[in-house]
């Protein structure tokens, strides 16, 4: 016996069961040559050694993507990190410049700072740094560098950062607090050393 009734009904609900489902849609990429990735990529991590070998950073030149980070190691005797402008680098950049506070390492003591500084790249332009450390005139005796200079215009170097510098016969600033990174254990306390 037919129900025209029930078939209807029962028709019914089949659509609605049919439309209701969940459906899955493999999702690729129009461009082959870009990876499918399920998780965030680990950032890279670009080691950079104050005071070893005298006044300097080791690297000074950093070529760093967006998103990584740059984490500074400190030697003897007293150094720091400060942001800096091109034209101005031996004061902080403004007021949201970074600014690692001052690492102080017992002279002789074969180590280096317990802790590290962290700055994060947040985008592609230049950023400029130099140590604080006015007993010896740190900054002005060479003591800066560079996140992704723009090689291509030489005005801009490096180079003629430190002639700058080196003109410079006012004290170094400093930013009144620590800032625009992180402090953190020395998670490689042998590194640099």
């Amino acid at each position: 016996m037919h129900n025209p009734t029930l078939s209807l009904i029962l028709t019914a609900l089949l659509s609605l069961s049919a439309t209701a489902a969940p459906t899955t849609t493999a999702v690729t990429n129009s461009n082959p040559n870009l990876p499918t990735r399920s998780q965030p990529a680990p950032r890279t991590t670009h080691t950079v050694v104050a005071g070893r070998g005298g006044l300097k950073f080791e690297p000074d030149n950093i070529v760093a993507e967006v998103g990584s980070v740059i984490e500074f190691h400190f030697l003897p005797a007293n150094h720091s990190v400060v942001e800096s402008s091109f034209s101005n680098p031996c004061q902080p950049k403004d007021r949201t410049s970074f600014f690692s506070g001052f690492f102080p390492v017992p002279a002789g003591s074969g180590k280096q700072s317990d802790e590290v500084f962290q700055v994060e790249v947040r985008d592609s332009r230049p950023i400029w740094f130099y140590c604080a450390q006015n007993n010896g005139n740190h900054c002005q005796k060479g003591m800066t560098g560079v996140v992704n200079q723009n090689f291509d215009n030489q005005e801009f170097s490096l180079r003629r950062h430190r002639e700058i510098a080196a003109g410079v016969t006012e004290p170094s600033g400093v930013q009144r607090y620590v800032q625009g990174g992180w402090r953190i254990p020395n998670p490689n306390p042998q590194s640099g050393v």
